[in-house]
């Protein structure tokens, strides 16, 4: 039996950490694959791309990754054969519609009767699920919609009352999913992982003591069924969402201009990633200050000149030769110690990204 989960979200979700946190429990005793499902021409995490598009390395014991910007039916099929794994996790792109995914593994489960389809997660950041769902609403349902589990994260950065605004918004999107609120470090992994598998609605479940907590919190969400409606909006983003909409209308002749604003009224969108977001990509040998950059990023807020960033990675070089790996999504910033990479490189990803301003901005 192969066991497949997938674990989706927005960029900068969280989706990484939180696999990385399961394969902490008991399927470090299981053989593991993770594919991750990549977007862009320009991989961070790991190595570039192949053409076809697997790329392999040894997370631990026991698990193995791999990468692709190929062909995702062929990539199960080779998976299966060479690793023969007990399960799968799927980590698809963060800007992929989930509910392809899902179908894709519909489509391989044909070709492998062995394949179970366990539950599947999507990863929110609690403090961004209103931006999210304004202005990338079909990719943003989606991964909603087509999740048995939604798992925040960044709870423990927010106020109990702004979780259960954002837990309100995600059960009217989708009744039936279970949601986790509690900060991951406070649980186990394999309580997590059972969750995701076991992730069905437990609002009307004969009460057992472990979900006591939880259905209380179903009751509690009740009476605040109606307030996010006369929420104005997530505090720190009131403002951006004003020139967002002009911004939008700027961009009309591109051709998914104001559309935008529809995706939250649940139409079947028909756009690729590819249309809507958009991976700019730069290698350099250029030398960088952690400070230096990490100005460089707080300035990629301002929507106006740069345009709509969401992500941002890269590994670079200090004039001192030491390597470092940063990572941005708005309102947080992280930088980690690297090995040597061939060369420095960075991408940034968003919509109507703004190419000239940003190259000017790294000096690239």
């Amino acid at each position: 039996m192969i066991r497949i989960n997938v674990i989706s979200g927005f960029l900068g979700a969280g989706k990484t950490t939180l696999i990385r946190k399961l394969l902490t429990g008991s399927l470090k005793n299981e053989k593991v694959v993770l594919l991750e499902n990549e977007y862009g021409d320009i991989g961070v995490d790991g190595a570039f791309m192949k053409d076809a598009g697997i790329t392999v390395t040894e997370l631990n014991a026991g698990c193995i990754c791999c990468t692709l910007a190929g062909d995702f039916q062929a990539a199960i099929d080779q998976l299966i054969d060479t690793y023969q794994p007990t399960r799968i996790l799927v980590e698809p792109t963060g800007v992929g519609k989930l509910s392809e995914i899902l179908s894709a593994i519909e489509k391989a489960k044909q070709r492998h009767p062995d394949i179970d389809v366990g539950g599947s997660a999507t990863v929110v950041d609690a403090g961004k699920c209103r931006m999210y769902a304004k202005n990338f609403g079909e990719f943003f349902i989606d991964q909603v919609k087509s999740a048995s589990t939604v798992i925040f994260s960044r709870t423990q950065l927010l106020s109990a009352e702004r979780v259960e605004k954002s837990m309100a918004l995600i059960r009217e999107l989708h009744p039936d999913a279970r949601v986790i609120t509690t900060p991951w470090d406070d649980m186990e992994p394999d309580f997590m992982l059972d969750v995701i598998e076991n992730g069905k609605p437990i609002a009307f479940a004969p009460l057992e003591d472990e979900d006591e907590d939880e259905d209380g919190h179903e009751h509690h969400h009740h009476h605040h069924e109606h307030d996010h409606d006369h929420d104005e909006d997530e505090d720190e983003h009131d403002h951006d969402h004003d020139h967002h909409h002009d911004h939008d209308h700027d961009h009309d002749e591109h051709g998914h201009g104001h559309e935008h604003h529809h995706h939250h009224h649940h139409h079947d969108g028909e756009h690729d990633a590819d249309e809507v977001f958009q991976n700019i990509g730069v290698e350099t040998a250029q030398r960088f200050e952690r400070e230096d950059i990490r100005n460089k990023l707080e300035a990629l807020s301002d929507e106006e000149e740069y345009g709509r960033v969401l992500r941002a990675k890269g590994i670079l070089q200090d004039a001192e030769g030491k390597w470092f790996q940063f990572d941005f999504v708005p309102g947080e910033i992280d930088f980690r110690d690297s090995a040597p990479d061939y060369t420095g490189r960075f991408c940034v990803i968003g919509a109507h990204l703004d190419e000239k301003a940003l190259k000017e901005l790294f000096n690239v």
